[in-house]
């Protein structure tokens, strides 16, 4: 059973940001910062994805929603990449419009008098979250601190190297022992004691820098030397001198004459081409030529799904999984392949991919949104991602949903060709260069050797060729590969693919079922399914339809989930009964911020507390919840009751309870 926990940066994401009053040095005119910004009168399908107002900024569309402002390139860079600037939003913009014009996203998100405390490093996190789940950012963000900013960019940046592709700061504060000082708000927003307390304190980022250097994050500073604000001496000189000492790239643009202003540089030239340089990947060969075959586990010869193709002339080719399925990936490169081998097919493809989603989510949907498409003839799927960082799974979880997909894609059609691809986090390629493995690939091996699937083990050939010094994560994409990286994903399937089909197939050539083997595990979801609405009797506190998001005041939902209808309460103590029959009864669900306790009781018997925030809760987050999955088979009754919210001081979550559809197996 899964245990879901919340973490703080999911409530914090929903408190009102409280702004201190700016040190009047710092204050900046205006002059060079926002133009003037009236709504722009249609916008386009990019700027409809993001919640808020749409203006004009120097020609780019800018969405701006309380806090944030996030600026769209006319044509997105592959990979996604961003530029993430910290204070003074719009003051000498001219690094931005530069890297707009490359492609990038420029976003912003006020955390200013906060001064790079926790709570701005949680608002920070909640927003990065969003940006990367939500709308498929890079991995990595590209930094830009000014002036205070210098203090939110490091400190988030070393709470995340991971989540960094290089910093740009421009005269940072690198402790606030020397700006603003140990003052009433640096005291308050730390919450230290006294000043001595404050000044005995080593997190400053002159003080922090080891993670960054561990993590090879290339910096580049811009200063001016005569700056009596922040002082040189006392912020950059000594990071400079750290970081090199740690061996870290850290390379300082001096202006010899200038004080704390003008910030940036007239030609930001020299800031783009560090930033370009050093935060792309290496890797001389074409993402087509570095793969090698090696790491493709191939347990079928794919002729079923080639006769289907060839003789009838008509094939369903499926793809399900989570993010890297739905973004436009490895996907419509395979989709292409097939149209190119087999130009007299008409083909059905299903795309199944839904962002965030975990295998067990897969083989409780796989119905609806695949079988139920018509006879299948080819599907591919991928979750080893999801499972291991979204879920969390571990290794009888992972199996559970991955044999519950498997064994029902065969028991729907016993010829059908299957290829299970392995992508690859971070966590699974630190493993994985170990010698190691995670619970979602070791679950998902199982089942495929025992079902007889062919793996593309993407994630060990990445391994492999990163541990060469052929390879690195940067020029891979990331959890989200880019063209390049899915272009080796696509290879390497391609190869193995077309190779079999190349064998000569003689005209009287018949499709073979594959072996159905008993299942692995008794309690897998290989009966998983939605269940109907009449199997549920609910009180006057709940709503079935479309819920009125705006008025929910629930955080930023979906687009592909705002029409969806629902079962949905925000009323404690609202109870709802579902009778099943099965081993195993759950919600598919989307936990907002405001997602309550519950209290599961089956049977009137066994009954068990289930907290639905997720910690990636700060927006509405699909998943499935189980309730129970282990139950003796048969007919049960499931009564869930919504609990009252969490006492103390910040209430992580709420009482709300939205499902799409609850399950059963």
């Amino acid at each position: 059973m899964k245990k879901i926990t919340s973490l703080l940066c999911a409530a914090l994401a929903c408190i009102p940001l409280l702004t201190m009053a700016s040190d009047p040095k710092m204050n900046l005119t205006q002059n060079k910062t926002e133009l003037a910004a009236a709504p722009l009168p249609q916008s386009s399908e990019a700027a409809q994805k993001f919640p808020g107002e749409v203006q004009d900024w120097h020609g780019f569309e800018m969405v701006v929603h309380e806090d944030t402002r996030i600026v769209i390139p006319h044509q997105e860079a592959d990979g996604k990449p961003w530029v993430w600037r910290a204070r003074f939003w719009g003051h000498e913009p001219q690094f931005d419009i530069a890297m707009l014009e490359r492609g990038y996203h420029v976003v912003y998100c006020d955390v200013s008098g906060l001064y790079g405390s926790p709570e701005a490093v949680a608002r920070w996190n909640a927003f990065y979250n969003y940006l990367r789940f939500e709308h498929l950012f890079a991995d990595r963000a590209v930094l830009e601190g000014m002036s205070r900013g210098g203090l939110i960019v490091y400190n988030w940046a070393a709470a995340n190297p991971d989540k960094v592709a290089a910093i740009y700061a421009d005269a940072p504060v690198m402790d606030f022992k020397s700006w603003p000082g140990i003052n009433d708000a640096i005291l308050a927003r730390y919450g230290f004691k006294d000043q001595a307390e404050a000044t005995a304190y080593t997190g400053n980022p002159i003080d922090n820098l080891a993670p960054l250097a561990k993590a090879g994050i290339p910096i580049l500073h811009v200063v001016g030397d005569a700056d009596e604000v922040v002082p040189v001496a006392e912020n950059t000189a000594i990071a400079e001198a750290r970081y090199h000492t740690m061996g870290g790239t850290f390379k300082v643009i001096h202006k010899p004459d200038a004080g704390h202003h003008p910030h940036s540089l007239e030609d930001p030239q020299p800031i783009v081409d560090f930033i370009i340089q050093h935060s792309q990947g290496q890797g001389d060969l074409a993402a087509d030529q570095i793969v090698s075959d090696k790491n493709f586990i191939l347990r079928s010869d794919f002729q079923n799904s080639r006769i289907q193709f060839e003789q009838q002339r008509r094939g369903h080719v499926a793809f399900i999984g989570g993010s890297i399925t739905e973004m436009n990936g490895y996907r419509p490169m395979l989709c292409e392949m097939l149209e190119a081998r087999f130009p007299e097919t008409a083909f059905t493809f299903t795309d199944a991919g839904i962002s965030s989603t975990c295998s067990d989510t897969g083989a409780f949907r796989l119905e609806q949104d695949v079988l139920s498409h018509g006879p299948l003839d080819l599907l591919f799927v991928e979750f080893a991602v999801n499972d291991d960082q979204d879920a969390q799974q571990d290794y009888e979880d992972a199996l559970r949903g991955m044999e519950g997909i498997i064994a029902q894609a065969r028991r729907h059609n016993p010829k059908v060709d299957i290829v299970m691809t392995f992508f690859v986090n971070e966590n699974i390629l630190r493993k994985l260069q170990r010698g190691e493995s995670t619970p979602s690939i070791e679950a998902h091996s199982q089942v495929a050797e025992h079902y007889g699937v062919s793996v593309n083990h993407l994630a060990q050939e990445l391994a492999d060729l990163i541990t060469a010094g052929k390879m690195d994560w940067k020029k891979f994409g990331g959890v989200h590969p880019n063209e390049y990286g899915n272009t080796m994903c696509a290879t390497m399937i391609r190869r193995a693919l077309l190779q079999q089909w190349a064998k000569p197939l003689s005209a009287d050539a018949q499709a073979q079922p594959y072996a159905l083997p008993d299942v692995i595990d008794a309690k897998s979801y290989i009966h998983g399914r939605f269940l109907p609405l009449d199997a549920l009797q609910m009180d006057a506190n709940w709503t079935v339809g479309v819920p009125n998001w705006p008025e929910e005041n629930a955080g930023a939902v979906r687009s592909r989930f705002k029409e969806v209808p629902m079962i949905y309460s925000s009323q404690a103590h609202a109870k709802l009964t579902i009778d099943f029959e099965g081993t195993a009864i759950g919600a598919y669900m989307l936990a907002g911020p405001d997602a309550g306790i519950l209290r599961c009781t089956v049977d009137g018997e066994q009954s068990q507390e289930i907290d639905t925030l997720h910690r990636y809760s700060g927006f509405n987050y699909p998943m499935t919840v189980m309730f129970f999955n282990e139950l003796a088979p048969g007919s049960h009754s499931l009564e869930i009751e919504i609990l009252d919210n969490r006492p103390g001081p910040i209430k992580a979550g709420g009482t709300a309870l939205r499902v799409i559809d609850f399950v059963a197996n």
